[in-house]
């Protein structure tokens, strides 16, 4: 019993800081939620206390000003294509750079990997002004161009690590039976990969949705502009409207708890396998 009290003090401790912890991540949650379901004046008079009386009058009117229902087709639009091109292209970008034992596969990979380290917002003035230079501002072209390129290091170095651990067995059973190397890599190599896919949608997924500068300088103001970029039209020179900004901050959350919590096992499980190798 001796040895085991100091033990049990270190699981109580541990258990109170995770709680605390929690609580600190809630926290903002609960502002979000409390202030969204108030009108102007109790907000401003009680930010934190409970609602006297529950009100959805500042999701309809977010819902009607904003236009949030075009908004949400653009961010349901730019994403899954963003997310479904970052599958493709980083799948297979990963699967040439692990099988390839050469000095041009490594230094390709070593730039994938500065991708990670270099801010995205150093590029941001020379590729907006690339996209004007296009015609492609104001659209979902230079968006979903934008996103790709953002989240394509990450996705190469995730689909690489599993890539490298894969016995080469399988492939060669595939080059036997006739099969070239791209049907080997779709029928064989890609359904292994199932895991890391998982945690590139959902990763890559909620970048994307939550992605806020980017959206605002290409289609910021146009009936193209993502979530996020309408919400912040709440947000005024000189005055905010804080029920109609977190009502909106709030329906552009909702559906990324949806799809996390449908995806979070595969994710997780997906991550650890990413990290072998």
């Amino acid at each position: 019993m001796r040895a085991s009290k100091p033990r049990l003090l270190r699981l109580g401790a541990g258990e109170l800081v995770m709680v605390l912890v929690a609580l600190a991540f809630a926290f903002p949650a609960y502002v979000f939620l409390n202030v969204s379901l108030k009108d102007p004046q109790e907000a401003s008079a009680s930010p934190l206390a409970l609602p006297s009386s529950v009100s959805l009058d500042n999701y309809v009117e977010a819902w009607r000003r904003a236009e949030l229902g075009g908004a949400m087709m653009s961010s349901v639009v730019v994403a899954v294509i963003s997310v479904a091109l970052l599958v493709l292209l980083g799948s297979f970008a990963a699967y040439v750079l692990a099988r390839r034992a050469t000095r041009l596969s490594f230094g390709l990979f070593v730039l994938f990997l500065l991708g990670l380290m270099i801010p995205t917002q150093l590029g941001m003035v020379p590729l907006y002004q690339l996209m004007h230079d296009a015609g492609m501002l104001r659209t979902w072209t230079s968006l979903i161009i934008a996103q790709v390129g953002q989240q394509l290091p990450l996705t190469v170095f995730l689909y690489a690590g599993l890539t490298r651990a894969l016995p080469r067995e399988y492939e060669e059973a595939a080059y036997v039976d006739g099969a070239g190397p791209l049907t080997a890599f779709r029928r064989v190599v890609f359904p292994m990969l199932r895991p890391i896919t998982g945690t590139v949608i959902v990763l890559s997924g909620i970048n994307i949705w939550n992605e806020f500068l980017l959206p605002l300088l290409y289609t910021g103001g146009s009936a193209q502009q993502t979530l996020p970029a309408a919400v912040y039209s709440f947000r005024g020179e000189y005055t905010t409207e804080w029920g109609l900004l977190f009502a909106g901050m709030m329906i552009s959350i909702l559906p990324v708890l949806v799809g996390y919590f449908l995806l979070q096992k595969r994710m997780m499980r997906g991550f650890a396998s990413g990290l072998k190798g």
